[in-house]
């Protein structure tokens, strides 16, 4: 007998483990897009999803330099509330995704949320003496508080705004750095803190911890991927312009010469004309490889695209004296990216291999549904020279080019293009074989609504 089972549950059971509980809820961030807002959000939910850890309100305070602000406090505001959400909590058939909708909407509901109220809070991260909440930060220890409010490290606009004489205050702590803490409370149950409960609540800590450092690690990344790649285009802008420049310059100053005859100037003048359209020219690729944001993808119908750069392409072939063939479904399913921008990629993939070929040969265009019939191919296949292995590496980095006049910006701009509509790009080639470039998009067979 063989059974099967999905990774991510998402019926929320209350019959389950606590511990089970968590991890199932904490792991549906592993099957969803969520951004670190979501993320911090699951965990909240997971710290307060009643079978789960089971706490009736959760604060986040987060970390902003040498200060711990208060960022979301998640949790029904009265008794009443806290009735409603335990009735949600016990729906039957009740999956993750709605708990984690249910606790958006808490925090969002009205002029006087607990979030608004904790926003207006903040505690050093470091130094002494450090009063709690901060403390927890400071010491970098986990700090259980009984009898608050003869506690004199509680800070007293912490404790008439929590309201409750014991909570938890659990620092998020990731290597040598803190970024945050949680603090955790039973308003309305006014269940006893246990060490168990301690326990469960610092695995979401270290977990929410984990996300924060590296989704931190990821942005520092992305920005000196940034610096370098500015750094790279103005060297490769400031020599694609400088011989133009130097031409515009020089024969400038041969106009301004005395005794320079009609036919010299205009002479001149055609290639100064010829040098600052090549500018522009540098300008237009520059720019519209560096465009701010790609159009957002949908699924979309993509023929009239398609056929547009076909026409095109028919035309250039004919010129060139060569053979076009192309192999189009005539009802294709709806293919998720932006139509115009897929009508420039096969624009770029044709003119690339239209300019490889040379008179006599043979250029190829197929576009129809994957074998798995959730993908869209479009394959370019041209009969020229082909790419070498050591070429291949370096194909979709910008600016490299084997081209003469070339400028190494269109396989880059593909290769934005499919990222951005979660697709693949392949290359198929062998040196005097011509080359095939294979791309496939997500697709859907539903068609849109008349």
């Amino acid at each position: 007998m063989i059974e099967t089972y999905h990774f991510q549950d998402t019926d929320f059971q209350q019959e389950s483990s606590r511990e089970l509980t968590l991890l199932s809820i904490i792991s549906q961030s592993y099957f969803q897009p969520f951004s670190l807002e979501d993320n911090i959000l699951l965990i909240l939910t997971a710290l307060t999803s009643g079978s789960g850890v089971g706490f009736n309100r959760v604060m986040y305070f987060r970390r902003d330099g040498n200060r711990l602000r208060g960022e979301v406090w998640l949790g029904p505001r009265s008794p009443e509330e806290a009735r409603s959400v335990w009735e949600v909590l016990s729906t039957p058939g009740i999956g993750y995704v709605e708990i984690v909708e249910h606790n958006r909407a808490l925090l969002s509901v009205n002029e006087d949320s607990l979030t608004r109220r904790i926003r207006k809070l903040t505690f050093p991260a470091s130094g002494d003496p450090c009063p709690l909440p901060g403390a927890a930060a400071c010491h970098r220890e986990i700090v259980l508080v009984k009898d608050a409010a003869h506690e004199p490290q509680v800070d007293a606009r912490f404790l008439e705004m929590i309201g409750v004489d014991e909570f938890l205050c659990l620092p998020l702590l990731a290597r040598d750095e803190v970024l945050g803490v949680f603090v955790l409370d039973n308003a309305f149950t006014h269940n006893p803190i246990q060490t168990r409960d301690v326990k469960l609540a610092a695995i979401c800590g270290l977990l929410a911890a984990n996300y924060i450092h590296t989704t931190n690690l990821y942005r520092r990344l992305v920005e000196t991927e940034k610096m370098a790649a500015m750094g790279e285009v103005a060297m490769f802008i400031t020599h694609q312009i400088r011989n133009p420049l130097v031409t515009i310059g020089g024969f400038t100053d041969q106009l301004l010469e005395e005794g320079c005859d009609q036919d010299k100037q205009r002479r001149n003048l055609r290639i100064i004309r010829n040098e600052v359209r090549r500018l522009e020219d540098i300008v237009y690729n520059v720019g519209h490889f560096l465009k701010v944001s790609l159009k957002e993808p949908v699924y979309s119908d993509v023929r009239t695209a398609l056929e547009a750069a076909v026409r095109i392409g028919e035309a250039e072939a004919r010129a060139r004296g060569i053979t076009f063939q192309v192999k189009m479904e005539k009802d294709p399913p709806l293919v998720f990216c932006d139509p115009a921008t897929l009508g420039e990629v096969a624009r770029n993939l044709i003119d690339n291999a239209l300019e490889a070929t040379p008179a006599g040969g043979k250029v190829t265009l197929h576009a129809h549904r994957g074998r798995d019939s959730r993908s869209f191919m479009l394959s370019v296949h041209d009969t020229g020279q082909g790419i070498s292995e050591a070429h291949k590496e370096k194909l979709f980095q910008p600016f490299f080019t084997t081209k003469e006049q070339g400028m190494g910006l269109g396989l880059s701009f593909i290769k934005r293009v499919m990222d951005t509509c979660g697709g693949q790009v392949e290359v198929r080639s062998r040196e005097a074989q011509g080359a095939h470039f294979l791309l496939s998009f997500p697709s859907r067979e539903e068609r849109s609504p008349s």
